[in-house]
């Protein structure tokens, strides 16, 4: 929210904020217009794609319209038009004339600026229908009339006239949205307006006010001083003043020497700003607080109090609830009885005794007795006043009748607090004496960063290895306390990209299968078997070049055969991990099952990754250099190829150039320095090892090259190979970027569009050649790979 300006209230001599309302940026405004925008989009794609939908709809209409006697439908259309005018004008003529002053004035000027630009993008978008947009558009859009010519694309005036009672924050609400849709219903009887017509009017003008509003900003509404007081005083306190105390708190001083008040101010629009971090975080995690922005303000004040009175009647050391009051649609208050203290973070290290430690947590243990979770055990929320109490405060997102996870993500979270001031030993070590053994051990498997609230894990990162020693210390405590991690997560981040990135490349690829000429499936089916029984052996004779690979970079001596079946078993873990994530997992592992410390099974694949990448790209411009000099070839995305180099260039020149992205790709690259390069000096001993993996590395690419070299001419093209090397090696690399499994979608949309550019193959069969390519290295392979894996496992080599 934005800062005011301090002045000396003339009626209680203390600072308040200036009268006049500055301008603020509300975030519900920003997602409001970026919904309508979207909506606004979604209606004109089915205008144009749902013809026979739109038309239906149309014709509809016409034919209720029509049982209405024509002189009806016009009088009501006259008088609707009239009131339509009317109502803006009345509204603002009340906000001038009212009592509001300087704001209802600034509000009507924005709502005139709104209504302008609505009319504005009406006409805009008239003009568009009309001229450069498809007919098939402007047909769904209108509908002829009598005398000749069409309907408008969007409806009259609606947009201006809902744009500005939006944005003038009119009050009363029922009257203009009847004379809205009174106005929109005339339009459709008297033939003026197509049902399409009136939703963009209306989608129109909702969405200007909403983008005028968060662009000039609104007066700002959080409440005065004055109306703080007043508030108070309604509810039966007798406040003398009020100064603020931080962001949407305030200390209110009282009459005959009653306790004072902490005020804090529950503001929906900072709510809103935090929206979707909130949803998303509810959405991730099992344990996340319900997002208070979701509930309605009243509420939130019931859910604040409820858990508040409740912690008292634990028992609990905390603020107690004065008074709660609602400040209009957009704010509310809860009053608490003043508690003067420091908060654990600003205590001296020699204050933090063990006697205080124990008083955190028995305040601590009367929650958890009762079943009460507080979430967001920081430092900021254990306040010791100045007789040396403890008392926990800030229990907004807390629960009653919480579940057992929940309470024992909060004992993880308090003992990492405390280790964070008094270290793991002692933070251990008085909760066991406080809680008991079994209550600190089972918070063990919820110790992991994800739990924590986001400003423990800020200061863990600079603690280093905290949470290993707090782990290590509760083992001690209690060794059989359970080891393994609770899942916490309901939804990853790369599930969700490779549920997105499915469906993106599901709505582009679905088309090819259904196009009428020259449908990819026919093509497949008619495909040459000889060419196809080639694709077929060079995609088996890619999984040996790809142990050849493995095992060269590894100096200790492996099983051949089980190393041959954990690269095919890698076919199978493809199509749940994304890129070459799962197969590097899969290495590791059975690297770490032959009998290899997980350093050096670590480094060794490591070592191949970073040479296989090499390798990719001394590959990758050999075959450009090739392309470039074979008179039969052209290489038409040369350009494509020059510009993506020259910005991956420019990319890693800005990140030198800024202090914080080099240590965040110094701190990504020395475990490279650490641990991968030693490995590779060991293997330098072994050069005959090391070709193998060089040599092996470089097949691996050769075949797969030489498998969709021959799918291309299994489905009747002829393009040169060193074309569709180039294309492949950029495919591939687009593939292993992408956070899908397997590369799904970054690939089959990629492989095509290269394949066209470089090779001068037509779309279908591009299509095709990659469909039939995809098919013999990624899906059918899976089976044998489910195989492998089911095989390595019960011989626990996996």
């Amino acid at each position: 929210m934005a800062t005011v300006t301090e002045r000396q209230d003339s009626d209680t001599g203390i600072p308040a904020p200036a009268r006049t309302p500055l301008r603020v940026r509300q975030p519900a405004a920003l997602i409001r217009f970026l919904l309508g925008l979207a909506a606004v989009c979604l209606t004109l794609l089915l205008a144009d794609h749902a013809q026979a939908t739109a038309g239906g709809l149309d014709a509809d209409v016409a034919q209720g319209a029509g049982l209405v006697p024509r002189p009806v439908a016009g009088i009501a259309g006259a008088l609707s038009t009239a009131a339509l005018l009317l109502v803006p004008a009345a509204s603002a003529g009340w906000r001038l004339l009212g009592r509001e002053g300087r704001r209802g004035r600034q509000q009507v000027a924005d709502g005139l600026l709104a209504a302008v630009l609505a009319y504005g993008a009406s006409v805009a978008l008239d003009l568009w229908a009309d001229g450069p947009a498809a007919a098939s558009l402007l047909t769904s859009l209108t509908h002829p009339l009598p005398g000749g010519g069409h309907t408008e694309p969007v409806y009259g005036y609606l947009a201006p006239v809902l744009g500005f009672l939006v944005a003038s924050a009119a009050r009363e609400r029922r009257l203009p949205r009847a004379v809205l849709a009174l106005s929109g219903a005339a339009g459709l009887i008297a033939g003026y307006a197509s049902p399409l017509s009136v939703v963009l009017a209306v989608l129109i003008g909702w969405t200007t006010a909403h983008g005028t509003l968060y662009a000039i900003g609104v007066p700002d509404p959080r409440p005065l001083p004055e109306q703080l007081l007043r508030s108070l005083r309604q509810v039966g306190l007798r406040p003398s003043g009020v100064s603020a105390a931080g962001p949407d708190r305030y200390l209110v001083r009282q009459h005959d020497g009653r306790p004072d008040l902490d005020v804090l101010l529950l503001d929906r629009q900072a709510l809103v700003a935090a929206l979707f971090q909130r949803v998303w975080r509810r959405l991730r995690l099992r344990t996340a607080p319900h997002p208070r922005v979701l509930r309605s303000l009243r509420t939130g004040l019931e859910h604040e109090a409820l858990v508040s009175y409740a912690a008292v009647a634990a028992g609990v050391r905390t603020r107690k609830v004065a008074a709660t009051a609602e400040l209009g649609p957009d704010a509310a208050l809860v009053a608490y009885e003043s508690l003067p203290g420091r908060t654990l973070a600003e205590l001296a290290d020699e204050e933090l005794t063990d006697a205080l430690v124990d008083d955190v947590w028995a305040q601590f243990k009367l929650l958890q007795t009762r079943q009460i979770s507080h979430r967001a055990l920081v430092s900021e929320s254990v306040l010791v006043t100045a007789d040396g109490a403890v008392h926990l405060v800030d229990l907004a997102d807390g629960d009653i009748a919480a579940s057992e996870l929940v309470l024992r993500v909060d004992v993880a979270q308090l003992l990492t607090t405390l280790a964070l001031r008094v270290g793991a030993e002692r933070a251990v070590r008085r909760a066991v004496a406080v809680l008991g053994p079994d209550a600190v051990g089972s918070a063990l498997p919820l110790l992991q960063p994800i739990a924590l609230a986001r400003p423990t894990r800020a200061a863990l990162k600079e603690q280093g290895e905290l949470l290993d020693a707090i782990r290590a210390e509760v083992l001690r405590t209690r060794p059989q306390a359970p080891v393994a991690a609770v899942r916490l997560e309901r939804l990853r981040p790369r599930t969700l990209l490779a549920v997105v990135g499915g469906v993106v490349a599901g709505c582009l690829l679905l088309p090819q299968f259904f196009a009428t000429d020259h449908n990819p499936i026919a093509t497949m089916v008619d495909a040459d078997p000889g060419w196809t029984a080639l694709a077929v052996l060079a995609a088996a004779a890619s999984h040996l070049a790809a142990t050849m690979g493995f095992v060269g970079f590894v100096p200790e001596r492996l099983h051949l055969g089980r190393a041959a079946l954990t690269q095919v078993a890698g076919c199978f873990v493809k199509l749940v991990s994304p890129g070459g994530v799962g197969g590097v997992a899969l290495n590791t592992r059975f690297l770490q099952r032959s009998g290899i410390p997980t350093a050096q099974a670590l480094s060794s694949v490591g070592v191949g990754q970073l040479l296989g990448l090499i390798l990719h790209l001394l590959q990758l411009g050999a075959f450009v250099y090739l392309l470039g000099r074979d008179p039969g070839e052209e290489l038409t995305a040369l350009p494509a190829l020059v510009g993506g180099l020259g910005g991956a260039a420019l990319l890693l020149a800005l990140v030198f150039a800024v202090p914080q992205a080099r240590r965040w790709l110094a701190a990504r690259l020395r475990p490279l320095t650490a641990e991968v390069l030693p490995r590779l000096l060991d293997l330098l001993r072994s050069p005959g090892r090391l070709a193998v993996g060089i040599a092996g590395q470089l097949l691996v690419s050769l075949c797969l090259v030489a498998c969709l070299y021959c799918c291309a001419l299994a489905v009747g093209e002829r393009p040169g190979f060193s074309s569709v090397a180039v294309a492949l090696l950029i495919g591939n690399a687009v593939g292993s970027a992408a956070p899908t499994p397997g590369g799904v979608g970054a690939i089959d949309v990629a492989l095509p569009n290269m394949l066209t550019a470089t090779a001068a193959m037509t779309d279908s069969s591009a299509f095709a050649a990659v469909v039939l390519y995809r098919l013999l290295t990624f899906l059918l392979p899976v089976l044998p790979g489910w195989a492998a894996f089911a095989w390595l496992q019960r011989r626990r080599a996996l």
